[in-house]
């Protein structure tokens, strides 16, 4: 195999692929990169077992072929270069030699022969959708995902679509958040579960305006541009997550999503680095915020403006939980649903785009007894 590149090209290909090579790996062979020519292009591929991914990029090919070479010794070497033309000559027992104006390199590759088989997913479902919509469902729902392995449905974004919209889930029994795009419908209704890793990689690797999302029983594949994405789904029962979000929280509250956010922070440094427990005191038009460390005889308390006209209410959160969700409200003004203490408290975008609704839930936590 012979072929000529800028490293440049190389280096973006390669970083778009690389987040598929394990840092450890149980067989050396997922430790490289698989380089074929296709069509006059060069095919680059890198797995795990359970993503994969696969960039396409302009090369000029002088020999047709295949190797997989070493991944971390190659792009750490082309990362150090400028951008200039490099010549790679592969021979027939995958011993690679790879040039530049600067001076010449050499390592042994593999078999190609020997790298894991890419899923074939081309007889899958398939969804003609943008990479904007896609990269915006997980911008607003991977922060929600669970990090526990005796939990593994929650794991992932839930994807729910249907004739009429989708529904992206994620939840680790603390928040809950349920973004709803009526922009991408099928009329076959499918629900997977996507793990968090792979969508990490999909936010960094689409690069297309336009994305195509194909879905059989056990995988999910996401092509955009030059780059396709191929990731194993979870194969769990999601919970009912309807079933947690309260139908009668009458308490309404409006504050300014930023003002709030900045009090949380601030206050929050003074709670139980423990608990992380802040306590909200509700009452007219103003929202009062508290923490206090026992332990570190510390605490702090803000009072800040708001929008609110029904009876007083203390209700207690974790800072950290409440942050996060606030940090992922859109737009100026955010609109709180409360019920009682005990209950979870519904948070929303006062104002939102026609075609999409945001909805999400903070689980509160037992106050304590300090006054």
């Amino acid at each position: 195999m012979k072929f000529n590149a800028s490293s440049s090209d190389l280096v973006k290909a390669l970083s778009a692929v690389s987040g598929a090579v394990p840092n450890k790996a149980t067989l050396p062979i997922l430790e490289t990169i698989l380089f074929e020519s296709e069509d006059g292009k060069l095919r680059l591929t890198a797995t795990d077992l359970e993503i994969s991914i696969i960039e396409y990029m302009e090369a000029d090919i002088d020999v047709d072929g295949a190797v997989a070479i070493p991944a971390r010794r190659l792009i750490d070497t082309l990362r150090q270069l400028p951008d200039i033309p490099v010549s790679f000559d592969v021979d027939e027992k995958f011993n690679i030699k790879f040039r530049t104006d600067k001076g010449t390199y050499k390592l042994v590759g593999e078999d190609p022969d020997e790298f894991p088989e890419v899923p074939d997913l081309d007889s899958g479902q398939k969804l003609e959708t943008t990479k904007e919509l896609i990269l915006d469902s997980i911008d607003k729902t991977l922060f929600a995902v669970s990090n526990d392995d005796l939990r593994p449905a929650m794991m992932g974004v839930y994807f729910d679509i249907g004739p009429e919209e989708t529904k992206f889930v994620a939840t680790d029994g603390h928040r809950l958040v349920r973004f709803v795009k009526s922009e991408l419908t099928s009329d076959q209704e499918v629900n997977f579960i996507v793990p968090e890793k792979a969508l990490s990689l999909v936010q960094k690797a689409l690069h297309g305006e336009e994305c195509e999302l194909t879905v059989t029983e056990d995988h999910a594949r996401f092509k955009s541009g030059n780059t396709i994405v191929i990731t194993r789904l979870i194969n769990e029962q999601y919970p009912n997550y309807e079933s947690v979000i309260p139908r009668e929280n009458d308490k309404k509250l409006v504050i300014n999503k930023e003002q709030m956010l900045a009090t949380v922070k601030r206050v929050s440094i003074f709670s139980s680095s423990t608990t992380r427990q802040i306590r909200l005191q509700l009452d007219k038009d103003k929202l009062t915020i508290r923490a206090e460390d026992i332990d570190m005889s510390s605490e702090a308390r803000e009072t800040i403006s708001c929008e609110y006209d029904e009876d007083s209410m203390e209700i207690g959160f974790n800072a950290k939980y409440l942050a996060d969700v606030l940090g992922n409200v859109d737009g100026e003004e955010v609109y709180f649903e409360f019920s009682t203490p005990n209950r979870a408290g519904i948070v929303k975008p006062l104002e939102e785009e026609e075609d999409e609704e945001m909805l999400m839930l903070v689980m509160p936590v037992m106050l304590n007894s300090y006054a």
